[in-house]
């Protein structure tokens, strides 16, 4: 069954990046094979300087190797040989009313015959749209309830806590669906739960092709442009600091410039940014915290 999970990622990377050049119509993917030190590799693919998409990535990697002990102690598990195969996205586009988003479907496996899924999607806008918003975990939650009706309240949660920056106090978007550690049980086979992982890994492109095709048009200004590069630095520190697959990735000696591909192309910190009392800026810092999306009607901002 391995080599069914690696070639879906294969073929998804494939059908991810032609969707979004289609919908970008401004440049197409540039991409790079590498080889990881250890066996295996990946196809990391970039798009930049498009007609929507200022910086976005595409990896899809299928490593093997033994776990480093530093890496095997923080997974709880032991320094045995190990298999991984996965796709990870980060899109960033220029009109700030585009928001990022990120997307990551794995499989992991352990030569003592221990295995598991994870992955997760979430938005980060950089201008709160609760119609947006509301249409994401709307298809988030159809996704899960056509496999498990306790999958989307429980993943919701887990990503709520896991894309959240202790130390500013809010979560880096809006969140969306995270998951860990899936394998089969008594109620779910192993193919089960790769189907599940499958129809998150599908929801991606149809979404945020729509959303690029809604907001790609929305006029904007520099003040627009310099909160959204401002914005791109609580994503940056994320990223840097509790990102579960780029510590993974450094602590594995993996290709850096792939592990680094989620960072933006512009960004930047202000010291004791304060926005202004009623502003969309200050409106959309209100909504960084858990939300139930489903429930929320429609605001204009």
């Amino acid at each position: 069954m391995r080599k069914e999970i690696q070639q879906y990622f294969e073929d998804l990377q494939d059908f991810i990046c032609s969707s979004l050049e289609l919908e970008d119509g401004g440049n197409s993917f540039h991409q790079d094979i590498w080889e990881h030190h250890s066996g295996g590799g990946g196809r990391t693919r970039i798009l930049m300087h498009g007609n929507v998409i200022e910086k976005g990535g595409v990896n899809f990697s299928a490593t093997w190797g033994k776990l480093s002990e530093n890496m095997a102690k923080r997974m709880n598990v032991p320094a045995v040989g190990y298999f991984a195969t996965g796709v990870s996205i980060v899109i960033h586009a220029f009109n700030p009313f585009v928001p990022t988003i990120h997307m990551n479907v794995r499989y992991f496996e352990l030569e003592n015959g221990k295995y598991w899924f994870g992955g997760g999607i979430d938005l980060t806008p950089m201008y709160v749209i609760i119609e947006d918003g509301v249409r994401f975990h709307t298809g988030l939650k159809a996704v899960c309830d056509g496999h498990n009706s306790e999958y989307y309240p429980k993943f919701k949660q887990w990503a709520d806590e896991y894309f959240y920056l202790p130390h500013r106090k809010e979560m880096r978007g809006i969140g969306g669906i995270f998951f860990d550690y899936m394998a089969e049980n008594e109620k779910y086979s192993k193919k089960d739960i790769f189907a599940f992982v499958q129809s998150v890994g599908n929801f991606f492109a149809p979404f945020y092709t729509q959303t690029m095709a809604l907001r790609k048009n929305t006029p904007f200004t520099q003040q627009h442009k310099d909160f959204q590069l401002w914005r791109r630095g609580r994503y940056v520190e994320f990223n840097l600091i509790y990102d579960r697959g780029t510590l993974f990735g450094l602590d594995n000696q993996g290709r850096t410039e792939s592990i680094l591909m989620s960072l933006p192309y512009e960004v930047r910190w202000l010291y004791n940014y304060q926005p202004e009392p009623n502003s969309q800026e200050a409106f959309t810092l209100e909504y960084l915290q858990p939300k139930d999306w489903i429930s929320l009607s429609q605001v204009k901002v």
